[in-house]
């Protein structure tokens, strides 16, 4: 990601490296700075009137009510398919997830890894909020965690809970059509389906989650939903595509270029580097680098970047919350933001321009230019829209 001052520097494809996710429940961010669901209407429509069905999981097991049981507090397990009411899940259209007419729900609110799933009147709170993709995975979007079965055990009664987004055996899940919710798509209404998103990216890196992305959409919600639905699929392809070069296809995440580390640190900024001269190295979708700009991403996403920049590189939701925050508010060498130029239709070069044109545009190097557009072409075709406007820069 450029700098907003005179600092550029291009980084060509593969010069990153891929790095380990290491987020645990001590780097969990809370709810109110992750993706905040705000309270929810009931009624809008009847359980009875929603087709209801067993959601399968490890060893083709069903999520189960414990014992039969509708009390409050009831376990959320994994057990025999019985084919009962207690293993029949609803989905009435608002967000929550229904057995013997009670909610799947975080247990107090919880948010962090480990948090048991129980029974519990429905309330509509952001803990009992849950998105079902499709012979994938269900999650709660308030805690950005996963419905995950314990343990990774299959044996009856091993008890559900949530867990941080791995894709690993114990967090997929085979629903009914009923069950998934938009369509797989995610509640923000996303224009990229998870389904297009694996597509476009087939070898990314399992940091790069596609619930790390939707969690982010909320903190620039102006992100592919201004205009038309040509124009919204358009900045999500442009902002994918750009992604996808400066990642080479989302698998790398940190800079590989250990010797100029040294560089991204400007001593002249009077909030100098706290977390080290050599800690503000490119990360993350856009390449975050500098320390300026650690502290006005982290500022305006309510984190403190500036003395812990690693947050961009350990998860995966904060990662993308800094490339929207470029993307939405940062010109860099251009004149327009990324996001002004797509819903302005000034074309997908200015985009290139505002993330690196000062080491791309103007014929220095138009073979990232190429690669660049490549993608774009590629990912509005894949979305099913033209790939409108000036291309290049």
């Amino acid at each position: 990601m450029m700098s907003t001052t005179p600092h550029f520097r291009w980084r060509s494809p593969g010069r990153l490296v891929r790095v380990g996710l290491t987020v645990g429940a001590e780097l969990a961010v809370a709810a109110a700075t992750l993706f905040t669901v705000g309270p929810v209407k009931l009624g809008l429509a009847s359980e009875a009137s929603v087709p209801a069905g067993p959601i399968t999981g490890l060893a083709g097991k069903c999520v189960d009510a414990d014992r039969s049981s509708s009390d409050n507090g009831t376990p959320v397990q994994l057990y025999d398919c019985l084919a009962n009411s207690a293993q029949s899940v609803s989905n009435p259209g608002d967000g929550t997830l229904r057995i013997l007419g009670k909610c799947l729900d975080a247990l107090d609110f919880g948010t962090a890894d480990g948090t048991a799933v129980q029974l519990w009147d429905c309330h509509g709170g952001p803990n009992q909020q849950w998105v079902v993709n499709g012979a994938h995975d269900i999650v709660n979007p308030a805690a950005n965690k996963c419905l995950d079965v314990r343990d990774n055990l299959s044996a009856n009664k091993t008890r559900l809970q949530i867990w941080t987004c791995t894709g690993a055996a114990n967090q997929k899940w085979v629903t009914t059509a009923a069950l998934v919710r938009d369509k797989g798509e995610a509640p923000s209404g996303f224009v990229v389906s998870e389904a297009q998103f694996n597509e476009m990216f087939p070898d990314r890196n399992s940091f790069y989650t596609y619930s790390g992305l939707t969690a982010a959409l909320s903190s620039y919600p102006g992100f592919a939903t201004t205009g038309d639905d040509i124009v919204r699929k358009q900045e999500a392809a442009a902002f994918l595509a750009n992604a996808n070069h400066e990642t080479s296809g989302l698998v790398d995440i940190i800079e590989d270029d250990f010797t100029a580390y040294t560089s991204y640190c400007d001593q002249s900024k009077p909030f100098g580097c706290p977390a080290g001269i050599d800690a503000y190295y490119g990360r993350g979708p856009i390449q975050l680098s500098w320390n300026y700009n650690y502290k006005a991403a982290g500022e305006a996403l309510g984190l403190d970047l500036l003395n812990d920049p690693f947050l961009v590189q350990n998860d995966s939701s904060i990662a993308w919350k800094t490339a929207l925050w470029y993307w939405s508010t940062q010109s860099g060498p251009g004149t327009m933001t990324p996001h002004d130029a797509m819903v302005n239709k000034a074309g997908f070069g200015q985009t290139i321009r505002s993330i690196n044109g000062d080491l791309e545009c103007d014929g220095k190097n138009p073979f990232a230019i190429d690669r660049r557009v490549d993608s774009y072409q590629r990912f509005t075709a894949r979305l099913g829209v033209p790939a409108e406007g000036t291309l290049g820069c």
